[in-house]
C-alpha cells in the first residue's frame, strides 16, 4: 500500500494505492472517506480490498484543504451534482483502468458523504457502487438515471437517512436497475466505520457494530460477483 500523486483537472490529489499480490488482470475499487478523511480505517478498508483481490485507489477528497474541500462537497451533493470531488473521483477510477493488471471495470464504494458520491457517480462509468449510508440530495430520478448496480447499507437508528434506503430502492426499482438495498436494525450512523474515541462518539449516534458490518461487506463482495468481477455476456454461478 502506498500514496500517490494523482494530476487532476482541479489539480494535484493524494491518494492511497494498494494491489493484490500475483497476476492480474483484476477489477478496480474507488474508496471514498467520510468527513474524517483517509484515516486508518480507510487504509483498513484499501488494504482488505487488495486482500479480496481488487486493485484499489483511494482519493483524499480533502488534498486542496479540509475546509475548501468541504464546502465543494456540499455545493456537489446537495446543488449541483458535479464539481472539483467528482472530477476527483472520475480521475481515480481513470488511474485505476489505465493499470494494465486492471479488467477495466470498476466499483465505488463510500461511507457517509463519500457514500453520497458513490450514488452520484453510479452512473458516471462505474460498474457497481456500494455506499454505506450515502447522504445524497436532490431529485433521485435525475441523479440516478442511468446507475449502475447498486448494494447500498444503511443504518434503522441513523435520524439523518430517515425514509432514505426506501426512496433509493423506488428510484432503482423504477429504472430497471439491479440493487441490493439494507437497512440495519439496532446500528447506528457509521456502524461499518472504527473510529477513535468509538465510545465517546456513541453518545451522539455513531458507533461500530461487528456484526452487521460483516453481513454488509458479504453482501458488497457477493454483488461483486455477479456484476464486478464477471464480464458482460458471462453467466453468474
Amino acid at each position: 500500500m502506498n500514496t500517490i500523486v494523482l494530476d487532476a483537472p482541479d489539480g494535484p490529489i493524494e491518494a492511497i494505492v494498494a494491489r493484490p499480490t500475483g497476476d492480474g488482470p483484476w477489477p478496480g475499487v474507488v474508496v471514498l472517506h467520510d468527513a474524517l478523511g483517509p484515516n486508518a480505517d480507510v487504509r483498513g478498508t484499501v488494504e482488505m480490498l487488495a486482500d479480496y483481490g481488487y486493485l484499489v485507489v483511494a482519493p483524499n477528497l480533502f488534498s486542496r484543504g479540509h475546509v475548501r474541500c468541504i464546502r465543494a462537497i456540499v455545493r456537489a451533493l446537495m446543488f449541483t451534482g458535479s464539481g472539483a470531488p467528482v472530477r476527483d473521483i472520475l480521475r481515480a477510477r481513470d488511474h485505476l483502468v489505465a493499470d494494465p493488471q486492471c479488467t477495466g471495470r470498476t466499483a465505488v464504494i463510500g461511507f457517509c458523504l463519500g457514500g453520497g458520491f458513490a450514488l452520484l457517480t453510479a452512473p458516471r462509468g462505474f460498474d457497481v457502487s456500494a455506499p454505506f449510508y450515502p447522504g445524497l440530495y436532490g431529485d433521485y430520478r435525475e441523479l440516478l438515471e442511468g446507475s449502475c448496480p447498486v448494494v447500498a447499507s444503511y443504518a434503522a437508528l441513523d435520524p439523518s437517512l430517515i425514509g432514505a434506503a426506501d426512496r433509493l430502492d423506488a428510484v432503482l426499482t423504477a429504472q430497471g436497475v439491479a440493487h441490493d438495498i439494507k437497512t440495519y436494525p439496532g446500528v447506528t450512523h457509521g456502524f461499518a466505520n472504527v473510529f477513535p474515541g468509538d465510545r465517546l462518539l456513541r453518545v451522539v449516534g455513531i458507533g461500530h457494530d461487528e456484526d452487521a458490518t460483516r453481513d454488509a461487506w458479504r453482501r458488497i463482495f457477493d454483488f461483486f460477483d455477479t456484476h464486478l468481477t464477471s464480464t458482460p455476456g458471462d453467466s453468474p454461478e
